[in-house]
């Protein structure tokens, strides 16, 4: 048993780089792990520095100075966030509140459409069975509601954490990609020099984070728009409110989008009922889905590395878990990066060694 991993110890370790690639990764590992909730507006400002260095790098090849690209970079960016903020913001504030204080209203009138089932329908539903389902919704409700409010107690704490995402971390974005070069040489300095796994690593998975990042908030602000202009056209209550739910829904496939149909369907269905209207509703929510699976999906990810779809619903609830929406948000990614150390390794490995055997021959 020894000789077996004193084996397999010599065949994936035998090359320096390998060894650094899992001490960079372990240590980037243990330092968003337990260092998340300290530093997640260093990480968050990271994340957008990342994919703010695009449309830089884009401004300095039109021919601007470095300078100049970041602050126009810059100042689109904050000002799209202040409108996002302060326009869309409020609509979903407001709307989000109406809708709880509807919440009432339609559970009564849910549980008085399901009181009537078993005289409708005396052969396939019994009256236990009704009650049954209003006990278990009644205790549901409890808790989300007791979660509402926990929520909105928290809200004032978390007052205070919004103000410094909203101050440092577009002064961090701003410096991360003003001084990208300084920052990163003096980092080298704490990496290990046998480096060229974790770079060939490192060169392959930037392009596919870049690509699968800037594609999915493509992906969510198209499908929000659409679907707020959607459901507002067919005069659907709270449209803005789950448009917006709609487009975030994107970012755990297969998952989000199940989840959202629900809360769009039982708005529809207590404003319409079982009417031509709801169908209508019902009709453009699944063309929206059938177009963002069959067209806008394979059109932005296009050049993404495939995963099998277990592979993303077990990534985005272990990733998720760990780092809560951040975590969903980068649960793909994250994903493809350990995908991509598992095929290198072996080859980067083999590639050592037989290098190696060359260097001896000769």
């Amino acid at each position: 048993m020894v000789r077996l991993f004193k084996d397999w110890y010599t065949r994936k370790f035998s090359d320096p780089s390998a060894v650094s690639l899992v001490v960079i990764l372990l240590a980037g590992f243990l330092a968003v792990y337990f260092l998340s909730s300290l530093l997640m507006p260093v990480f968050v400002a990271i994340a957008i520095a990342f994919l703010l260095d695009l449309p830089v790098n884009r401004l300095k090849a039109f021919g601007l100075t470095h300078t100049w690209s970041v602050l126009v970079v810059m100042t689109a960016f904050v000002g799209f966030s202040l409108l996002t903020i302060l326009g869309l913001m409020p609509i979903v504030s407001q709307q989000s509140s109406n809708l709880l204080q509807e919440v009432p209203n339609m559970v009564t009138e849910g549980r008085s459409y399901l009181m009537t089932l078993p005289d409708k329908y005396p052969d396939l539903v019994q009256a236990e069975q009704i009650a049954h389902v209003i006990s278990l919704t009644q205790e549901k409700l409890l808790e989300w509601g007791q979660f509402a409010i926990e929520a909105t107690l928290n809200s004032l704490s978390d007052l205070v954490a919004l103000i410094i995402y909203l101050i440092l971390v577009p002064i961090m974005i701003y410096f991360f990609l003003k001084d990208k070069k300084a920052l990163l040489a003096e980092l080298s300095r704490f990496i290990p020099k046998e480096r060229r796994m974790a770079s060939k690593v490192g060169k392959e998975m930037n392009q596919q984070i870049l690509n699968y990042v800037r594609g999915k908030l493509i992906e969510i602000l198209i499908i929000g728009a659409i679907s707020s202009v959607t459901f507002m056209f067919l005069d659907l209550r709270y449209s803005v409110l789950l448009g917006v739910l709609v487009g975030l829904s994107v970012l755990v496939p297969y998952v989000g989008a199940t989840l959202v149909t629900l809360p769009v369907m039982l708005v529809a269905l207590f404003q319409f009922g079982f009417s031509t209207e709801f169908g209508y509703v019902m009709l453009a929510y699944g063309i929206i889905q059938a177009f963002d699976g069959n067209l806008l999906v394979p059109i932005l990810f296009s050049e993404a590395v495939n995963l099998h779809p277990v592979t993303i619903i077990i990534a985005v609830i272990f990733f998720g878990g760990l780092w809560g929406f951040w975590g969903v948000f980068f649960a793909i990614p994250l994903a493809t990066l350990v995908k991509a150390v598992m095929n290198a390794w072996p080859a980067g490995v083999d590639e050592a060694i037989e290098s190696k055997a060359k260097c001896v021959v000769e």
